[in-house]
């Protein structure tokens, strides 16, 4: 196969929108202007054949597969292609093998685009360690999970990875209207009119998601039946039925303006007006999950070590909504924000945070200290300060943890809650080292 594009034309004209209207080059490709550019080295390892394996992660329909596509069709060497779900060791061996003669007999080189890279397991992804080290093929992966929580080390450290985003809403509207018009790919041989309250509808609800737009307009203009001219109008309440999620009954400035005012009561104890503000988003087509996740954030934000267990529990009441769904999810949910409004507040980790991210920014490059380092007894002179096991001096002992010219201070607890604790815990430290 030596274009992904390249197959019969039936297949191509049934196949979903999404995947017809998939971006042949890069100058067709949306979005990920922080790594699609002129001047950005991914451009121009594409555009110079010079890309060798990477990983693309990110949400779904963000242009992980795209992406993969036209480093393929960019390159000169022949490619393969998997899915890591229904894949294994036996589909890999044989894509090295017939690679390492490709590479021997014709001197071209062989690119392994792997779909849900993440769902390989160590044996499926050892098999190919050997063949991306030794440059037997190039292993370009797409998911949509962290490929360093959830893939081999090995892999990973031997490729590039690229995080993609998801779409702004300029990008969707371009991409649906390009859909719109285009005779070869698109929906440009039916008489379409899609209203502008439609379209934004349909941008708004994809989220991000380039392909569930493009799914929404193409349910859209199928399901809907021409009028006496042939001509298909999609108005707004097709484009609800479509995206099967409501609209919202308010624009979108209101909508954030919510979001602020839930976040606002929560970090005021105010658990009645966090209430209101949460199911009030949800009323009118806000995502639940969006909520749970400003909570979690809150947990550690607001209220941090002045109860620990809020994080904990937030993130269990998410978990449960995950498993039983609406409307039983609005209680782990109603618990979570009652429990965060009304828990002691304290923004020291917030603060400590940002300072300490601070110092790294100005503090430059610095160095770990000797005793600090790993396997010191061997990278050390003797006449150097050896590194001290608190354990020896029950439990703590005086010495130094911060590179040179950096100082600490970052962290000060309040006497809020359970970290009026932390406090005094913290003091005892401080008095017993100095005693040393």
């Amino acid at each position: 196969m030596d274009d992904l594009f390249d197959f019969n034309n039936n297949a191509f004209n049934n196949a979903p929108l999404a995947e017809r209207m998939r971006p042949r080059s890069l100058d067709e490709f949306l979005g990920q202007p922080h790594l699609i550019g002129h001047d950005l080295f991914l451009s121009r390892a594409i555009r110079t054949d010079r890309l060798g394996s990477c990983i693309f992660y990110g949400p779904p329909g963000t242009g992980k597969t795209s992406l993969a596509v036209i480093v393929a069709n960019s390159t000169k060497g022949h490619y393969e292609r998997l899915n890591a779900v229904s894949s294994g060791v036996a589909d890999a061996k044989r894509v090295i093998d017939e690679a390492r003669k490709r590479l021997k007999m014709y001197g071209r080189r062989t690119y392994l685009l792997l779909d849900e890279c993440h769902r390989w397991n160590k044996a499926q992804s050892d098999c190919v360690l050997s063949a991306i080290e030794d440059g037997g093929i190039i292993f370009i992966g797409t998911t949509t999970e962290n490929p360093y929580m959830t893939m081999t080390r090995a892999i990973v450290s031997r490729c590039r990875v690229f995080e993609l985003k998801p779409l702004n809403e300029g990008d969707i509207s371009a991409a649906l209207r390009r859909a719109i018009i285009d005779k070869e790919r698109g929906l440009g041989t039916y008489n379409i009119t899609v209203s502008d309250d439609a379209l934004d509808h349909i941008v708004w609800s994809a989220a991000g998601d380039l392909r569930n737009a493009l799914n929404a307009l193409e349910l859209a203009v199928l399901s809907t039946a021409p009028d006496s001219e042939g001509g298909v109008s999609i108005n707004k309440e097709t484009a609800e039925q479509s995206i099967q999620r409501r609209s919202m009954a308010i624009s979108e400035s209101m909508f954030y303006d919510m979001l602020s005012a839930f976040c606002k009561s929560l970090r005021g104890s105010d658990a009645d007006a966090a209430l209101y503000w949460a199911l009030r988003i949800i009323a009118s087509g806000g995502d639940p999950l969006m909520i749970f996740r400003r909570i979690i954030a809150h947990a550690s934000e607001d209220i941090g070590l002045a109860d620990s267990s809020v994080l904990t529990l937030a993130v269990a009441a998410m978990e449960a909504y995950k498993h039983v769904g609406l409307p039983e999810g609005e209680l782990p949910l109603a618990h979570a924000i009652i429990y965060t409004a009304t828990a002691e507040k304290s923004n020291r980790v917030l603060a400590a945070k940002e300072m300490a991210k601070k110092q790294v920014e100005q503090s430059g490059e610095t160095y770990v200290p000797l005793h600090l380092r790993n396997n010191n007894n061997t990278t050390f002179d003797k006449s150097d300060e050896p590194y001290l096991y608190p354990h020896d001096f029950g439990g703590y002992v005086k010495q130094q943890y911060l590179p040179d010219g950096v100082k600490g201070g970052f962290y000060t607890p309040s006497d809020s809650g359970d970290e009026k604790n932390v406090k005094r815990r913290l003091e005892r430290i401080k008095a017993r080292v100095e005693s040393m």
